[in-house]
């Protein structure tokens, strides 16, 4: 993901549009009537831009999100270019940054059927960037069987600063995602949903969201269903290992030093301008952390997304049992192909340097002793470099993406989850994304074939950013998209992802995993059902978190605040 990726080529459909003779569809909500209109590609109608909550300004910036506006009039949902405030500056006019931008968006196929299972997206971004719509489920309303809600919470700074004060408790951007499910839950029935039958569905940052909402208390009851895609609630980038020294760490980098005191770190973050708190994305960190995510809170007197940490939670059984679609794509790590040539040096002189940041050790020699038996059993006696290309993309794979959601199933299911249905992505199209495609393409890259971050989130949604390029959208590809489509529409409406009457079911029973993440779908050029999913891979990597794991923790209780006599 590069600092550039978040520009947009296309425009985003219905907003900028023309209204003129399209049909209309007038839905009264908890907050007042709203007007969609059938999309301008598809059979089935898009309503954008629906405040679902009220984002606190001034001091309460921080805090949990305000209940959302109320209006008489209808709302024209035609609003699909509002996005929080990130970074980045996007160069189209038709996008408009807001600090209060909490906006959802609805997608009801056209039919008489009422009470449709619902599926609610939750986008990625590395909890750093992007928007609702970045990604859109226009080709699941072609099964009619769905209704389906985007929408943007608070990110960066903005969502996860994280003091464990009054006014920055953490999780802001967490309890936006709850605020948009209480929303779900009271107005979904009134656009043809059934708010008791909500999945919960995310990619990249959104898979970790999703999967962190799965142990949520304050989330509970709010879906029944999830599909994390690409990120796990345990994974070293989920949760902050130590908020209050990140919020150091960036405040020293902004200019302010008296860090030190908490109010008065307090003071600035809450008067420095979202802009200014906005001007790094954390996107090249070695230790495989984003730094501003979710947290551990303390108790501060409100409501707490996160009490403890996922691998306790799970491991205590303290969260509702549901049903799991689960998985990863087989070359995750191309996510970071764009730094190996300023990285690959590094490795070979200070691999602990690229260690995970949810590792700990006695001393630096342990650090050092354990770094160099994970680069040999990645790279042997080999040097990171053009020859071992593979070896760099799995271990960023394993580390950022695979062993996290490959722990998280064996905890869950040794803590009485009998439901994960698990699987590995490798449909081959192009391993670049389109924001980061090297011309000429060097020649060690040349005969890498595998699918990149998310990749089948791209086959089942559409992206606005990147929509596959014409020689990816090839009839063979088309009709695995369709196929992909049918599992994820499968598991929504039924809670399990084959069926015996679609052509998914030539892939087989597909059983749910159990401890040893076997069995598992492997989803590729050819749909088939395998045994334990990297059972070598996932063996060393238990070994390592069995004897280093550093459990993230909440910021310390704050001292009493001074006042003046």
């Amino acid at each position: 993901m590069s600092s550039g990726w978040l520009v947009v080529s296309v425009a985003l459909a219905c907003a900028g549009a023309s209204l003129a003779g399209r049909e209309a569809r007038l839905v009264t909500t908890t907050q007042g009537p709203v007007r969609g209109y059938r999309a301008l590609q598809g059979d089935h109608f898009e309503f954008h831009g629906i405040p679902y909550a009220t984002v606190p300004t001034g001091a309460h910036r921080f805090m949990a999100p305000l209940p959302g506006p109320v209006w008489l009039q209808p709302l024209e949902a035609t609003n699909n270019y509002t996005i929080c405030p990130q970074f980045n500056r996007i160069p189209q006019t038709e996008f408009v940054i807001k600090e209060d931008c909490l906006i959802a968006n609805v997608y009801v196929p056209d039919t008489n059927e009422k009470n449709l299972p619902v599926l609610v997206i939750v986008h990625g971004g590395a909890y750093q960037v992007g928007f609702g719509n970045m990604m859109q489920p226009r080709g699941l309303m072609e099964s009619k069987k769905i209704v389906a809600v985007t929408f943007n919470y608070r990110l960066g700074v903005h969502g996860f600063l994280c003091l464990g004060t009054a006014d920055a408790p953490g999780n802001a951007g967490m309890k936006d995602q709850v605020a948009l499910l209480r929303w779900v839950k009271k107005n979904i029935g009134k656009f043809g949903g059934n708010p008791d039958d909500v999945t919960m569905a995310g990619y990249s940052a959104g898979s970790s969201s999703v999967d962190l909402l799965l142990v949520s208390k304050m989330a509970r009851g709010l879906f029944n269903k999830v599909i994390p895609e690409s990120g796990a609630n345990v994974g070293a980038w989920s949760v902050q290992i130590d908020p209050l020294e990140n919020a150091k760490m960036y405040a020293k980098e902004l200019g302010f030093e008296n860090v030190d005191d908490i109010y008065a770190l307090e003071e600035f973050y809450k008067s420095a301008s979202l802009e200014s708190l906005a001007s790094t994305a954390f996107l090249d960190r070695k230790d495989s952390s984003f730094v501003f995510s979710p947290c551990v809170e303390r108790n501060t007197g409100v409501d707490i997304f996160l009490d403890d940490s996922p691998v306790n939670i799970i491991k205590q059984g303290k969260y509702k049992k549901v049903p799991v679609l689960y998985g990863f794509s087989n070359m995750e790590g191309l996510f970071r192909l764009n730094l190996f040539e300023s990285w690959k040096d590094e490795m070979n002189s200070n691999f602990s340097m690229f260690l995970p940041i949810d590792l700990e050790f006695k001393n630096t020699e342990q650090r050092e002793e354990v770094a160099n038996v994970i680069k040999e059993f990645y790279f042997g006696s080999k040097p990171v470099g053009y020859d071992t290309i593979l070896s760099y993309i799995d271990y960023f794979s394993d580390v950022i993406f695979a062993y996290p959601t490959l722990r998280s199933t064996k905890l869950q299911v040794e803590a009485g989850s009998k439901l994960i249905y698990l699987y590995e992505y490798s449909y081959p199209i192009s391993i670049f994304s389109s924001f980061f495609k090297p011309d000429p393409i060097p020649e060690y890259l040349k005969n890498v074939r595998g699918a990149r971050h998310v990749a089948q989130t791209d086959a089942v949604l559409d992206s606005a950013l990147a929509p596959p390029e014409d020689g990816d959208l090839t009839e063979q590809y088309i009709k695995h998209k369709k196929v992909m489509k049918e599992l994820w529409v499968n598991f929504v409406t039924t809670g399990k992802p084959s069926s015996e009457d679609e052509s998914a079911s030539k892939l087989g029973a597909w059983a749910p995993a159990d401890a040893e993440c076997a069995p598992h779908a492997a989803l590729g050029e050819r749909l088939e059902v395998r045994g334990d999913l990297l059972g070598a891979r996932r063996r060393f990597w238990e070994d390592v978190y069995g004897r280093h794991y550093r459990h993230p923790q909440p910021p310390p209780t704050p001292p009493a605040r001074h006042t003046e006599l």
